[in-house]
């Protein structure tokens, strides 16, 4: 019974990724569109410029960012009522 719970879970965080990106993608689509242009309506946080570690030999480079549209909350909001429906 765990096992299947679990499982649920992972079902859930990929249909809630999928909704985010599937949301962005309209978002992008649209903003064009002066009718829909609030669909692309949203807010960015995260690093603005990647965190740097020289080391001499070896270099890494670590940012983030995240977006919220409105087309990504609703993309949201659909993914979660699928998951019910399932």
């Amino acid at each position: 019974m765990k096992g299947r719970s679990s499982q649920n879970i992972w079902v859930l965080i990929l249909l809630l990724l999928a909704g985010v990106v599937i949301g962005g993608f309209i978002a992008n689509l649209l903003s064009g569109i002066s009718a829909l242009s609030w669909l692309a309506y949203g807010s960015s946080f995260g690093l603005a410029s990647p965190l740097m570690l020289d080391l001499g030999v070896l270099t890494l480079q670590f940012g983030f960012t995240i977006r919220f549209t409105i087309a990504g909350i609703i993309g949201i909001i659909l993914a979660f009522f699928i998951y019910r429906k399932l």
